[in-house]
């Protein structure tokens, strides 16, 4: 990453511990010298120029495949593993799942994932706050996608800087739990615009956590108007039927 202007250019990372280069632009596309507005749309234009081509080739080659994917979005602390985790879990008789998991450091949620016998692999980041296509590309043949029903990247939890990158897949999934408060969607609409499907997780919390369920359903709606809505406990089980609905949903059409 670029710690200069913070531009998100990614240097290196690691799928699995296997230190992995980017081939990030080169130093005649990312220069410091000159004019400061210039500067900036030229990185913008030429880091997301490339991630774009990247996700559809990333999207072609899954559809070769038959897999479906969903990048999951959320952030830290939301949900997202304990919801793929459950996923996994519930779904071992009826679909074959892959999972990618993004983290700055560690590879606790992939140990914790690997536990329900599902492929997994880890990517850790570093210093990025983000996935991008590049990093998904190489992660992929690290699965065997032809055994694969279902691709899930879990990203970094953040929800500013992921809003931007297409990793290539089919749906793009944003978690809020009840314990971030009705207005999260108001708070970051640009990653909220870009769901197809809002998840508020932990509804076995929201009557200690006081959520007012009406006025986060409005502001999702007022955000998101074309996003489906689900709520559900990765915990209980509450709402499970219909995130499994939707994910067969989303199998069929592949």
């Amino acid at each position: 990453m670029c710690d200069t202007c913070g531009c998100g250019i990614v240097d290196s990372y690691a799928v699995d511990g296997v230190p992995t280069s980017s081939g990030a632009p080169t130093d005649s596309e990312h220069s410091h010298d000159g004019d400061q507005d210039h500067r900036h749309v030229h990185i913008h234009a030429s880091l997301l120029g490339k991630n774009d081509r990247i996700a559809e080739r990333n999207r072609g080659h899954l559809m070769e495949k038959g897999v479906a994917a969903i990048n999951m979005v959320s952030s830290p602390g939301a949900g997202k593993t304990a919801l793929i985790e459950r996923t996994l879990r519930d779904a071992v008789d009826t679909m074959k799942a892959g999972v990618i998991v993004g983290d700055l450091a560690t590879d606790n949620d992939a140990k914790r994932l690997s536990a329900t016998q599902a492929p997994v692999v880890q990517i850790t980041t570093g210093t990025v706050c983000h996935l991008d296509a590049d990093m998904v590309a190489h992660a992929m043949p690290r699965l065997d996608l032809d055994a694969l029903d279902l691709l899930i990247i879990e990203n970094v939890g953040n929800l500013v800087c992921p809003a931007g990158y297409d990793l290539g897949e089919d749906a793009r999934v944003v978690l809020m739990s009840v314990t971030e408060g009705e207005d999260k969607p108001a708070k970051y609409p640009t990653m909220f615009r870009t769901a197809d499907v809002v998840v508020i997780t932990k509804v076995d919390m929201a009557e200690p956590a006081r959520f007012d369920r009406e006025a986060a359903l409005n502001c999702i709606h007022r955000v998101a108007p074309d996003a489906a809505v689900i709520e559900l406990s990765a915990v209980t089980g509450e709402g499970m039927e219909a995130w499994h609905e939707y994910l067969a949903q989303r199998l069929h059409r592949r």
